[in-house]
């Protein structure tokens, strides 16, 4: 009976000493499967990184023109501030805001007016740059010029080709349009020092230039021609109070907002710059912002060294799963 126990303990203690043997067997089985398997990982990542390779290549270069612009003072809220403590709830009727947020508020809404569909449509629409945005492929920087893609444009007949379903046309409309502009304009605005940035991206670096230029003026303009148009419909509403009341000091507090408005229109005339002043303009970039082709290629070639080393283990513990089910 002692035989067999003493037999028992050796036993025991026989496999507690081989559990660190069996799995140092085990980390090497795993390196030797890999190093079995090197010539198909390296296959593998080959493959992918051609593919990689190949792919950057494709890309055509994207170059993004950005401007730096500081919001314009409110040089004529001095004096609506001074009447709004007096004449704020008369004025509101007539739609005057005496408040004088500041240009900070207006320039949120110009961000806001600026990131609109409306806005992103009358763009599209006034410089007539559907193509450039819609069919461009790439850029020749020889001749400086666009190329557009047959496919979809005929750039000799100007007209639209494109091959696609219902309920779209040959000839994008705004709304798709938009989704394609949205998404390669960029406004920022800097939370401490209220400056704003405007970014376009495109395949021509002159074009993006361009696209900023014409975003900072048209929407100076536009939100000029709104103050003037609110400043207008004010005035002759209060000219109207003015005609029927016969009380002078009612009179004489109509004037005062009658000239506040005047100051106003006055003001968006003077100044092309009324929301947006451009402290560093738009330049034609020389370098492209993307895509980054030497990550590319990198991310590619990693990924095809993981998927070759998880398809070698993979089959490899498949494979010796099977022996042990026939085994059995």
């Amino acid at each position: 009976m002692s035989d067999e126990i003493n037999k028992y303990m050796q036993d025991a203690q026989f496999s507690t000493i081989q559990r660190p043997a069996d799995d140092e067997i085990d980390l090497r089985e795993l390196f030797s499967v890999i190093w079995q398997g090197k010539w198909l990982i390296i296959a593998i990542t080959a493959v992918f990184t051609i593919g990689a390779v190949v792919f950057a290549i494709k890309q055509p270069n994207i170059y993004k023109s950005e401007a730096l612009l500081a919001p314009a003072s409110e040089e004529q809220s001095g004096g609506l501030s001074a009447l709004a403590s007096q004449f704020g709830g008369l004025a509101s009727l007539a739609g005057v805001n005496l408040r004088g947020k500041g240009g900070v508020d207006k320039t949120q809404m110009a961000i806001e007016v600026l990131k609109s569909r409306q806005f992103a449509s009358d763009f599209i629409q006034k410089h007539n740059i559907l193509a450039d945005l819609m069919a461009a492929k790439k850029w020749d920087r020889e001749n400086n010029r666009v190329i557009y893609d047959e496919d979809d444009y005929d750039v000799n007949n100007q007209k639209w080709v494109r091959d696609v379903k219902p309920p779209r046309q040959p000839e994008p409309s705004m709304q798709e349009a938009f989704k394609v502009f949205e998404k390669i304009l960029v406004v920022t605005k800097d939370k401490e020092t209220s400056l704003v940035t405007i970014a376009v991206e495109h395949r021509s670096p002159f074009v993006a230039q361009q696209w900023v230029t014409w975003l900072i003026q048209d929407i100076n303009k536009v939100m000029k021609e709104r103050d003037v148009a609110e400043a207008n419909r004010s005035s002759e509403f209060l000219n109207k109070q003015i005609a029927l009341t016969n009380v002078a000091d009612i009179k004489a507090i109509l004037y005062k907002l009658v000239e506040e408005q005047a100051k106003t229109i006055m003001f968006t005339e003077v100044r092309d710059e009324y929301v947006f002043k451009t402290l560093d303009p738009a330049l034609a970039p020389e370098e492209k912002a993307k895509p980054k082709r030497a990550l590319i290629c990198i991310l590619g070639t990693m990924l095809g060294g993981m998927l070759g080393v998880m398809f070698v283990l993979v089959r490899h513990f498949v494979r010796k799963e099977q022996n042990l089910e026939s085994r059995i």
